[in-house]
């Protein structure tokens, strides 16, 4: 089947409440973002893998993880650039970043609205200025300014739930948080160590992100699907 852009970026943004009921403890039990976001996002991980058991648009599925990667590889892109001292790499991976958003919200757009699509469009801004102020903080080793940008990260995934589950009253709230603070926590520990030059740990680190990301598009794929019959068959 052929997938138009327009159900593609519906589905990342609702990629992020992927196995939302499964993942409610895991929010429960992060008394603060900050904490949430130092502590290991496998056991949210583990939780959201429930809910990928079954893929009911395998193309849709595939499409979503190809689009989702984009942006954990531009981030990650601008992370090793930062390391290198390689200030225009480090642009164009940013720069990269928010091509990736304003698709993601012209998408939304196409579904809800203008006003719906600029709305996650600063959301989206608001959690890449939190990983990149989050970035830059740990390679000047500024710790008010790291500290600061994981308690916008966390705010951030906050507002991101509340506006994708008062869009949608089938999206728990508290379990969108819940996988973001995780995505949140793959970026915040993939950052310490690519700055550490732990060659080794980073790469466990990008595989442990990449399967989370794909956890998220599995289970996405099964939610456009019952959403969406028409685009997704």
């Amino acid at each position: 089947m052929s997938i138009s852009l327009k159900p593609l970026g519906l589905a990342v943004t609702l990629a992020l409440v992927a196995g939302c009921n499964q993942a409610a403890p895991a929010a429960e039990a992060y008394a603060t973002a900050d904490e949430a976001m130092q502590e290991s996002p496998a056991a949210t991980d583990a939780a959201a893998s429930d809910a990928t058991a079954e893929v009911a648009a395998p193309q849709l599925q595939a499409a979503m993880r190809d689009l989702w990667h984009g942006h954990i590889v531009h981030a990650r892109d601008y992370a090793l650039a930062v390391k290198a001292g390689n200030e225009n790499d480090a642009k164009a991976a940013a720069d990269a970043v928010v091509e990736n958003a304003k698709q993601i919200a012209g998408a939304v757009a196409g579904f809800y609205g203008d006003a719906a699509g600029d709305g996650m469009l600063n959301l989206l801004a608001g959690h890449w200025d939190a990983v990149k102020a989050l970035n830059d903080a740990r390679a000047d080793g500024n710790e008010a300014a790291a500290s600061k940008a994981m308690t916008d990260l966390g705010n951030n995934a906050g507002e991101i739930a509340k506006f994708l589950a008062g869009a949608n009253p089938n999206l728990p709230e508290d379990g969108v948080r819940a996988m973001l603070l995780a995505h949140g926590a793959h970026h915040s520990q993939q950052i310490n160590l690519i700055l550490a030059g732990d060659t080794e740990g980073e790469a466990a680190e990008w595989t442990a992100m990449q399967s989370h990301m794909d956890m998220i598009a599995d289970a996405l794929a099964g939610a456009i699907a019952r959403q969406f019959p028409d685009k997704a068959s």
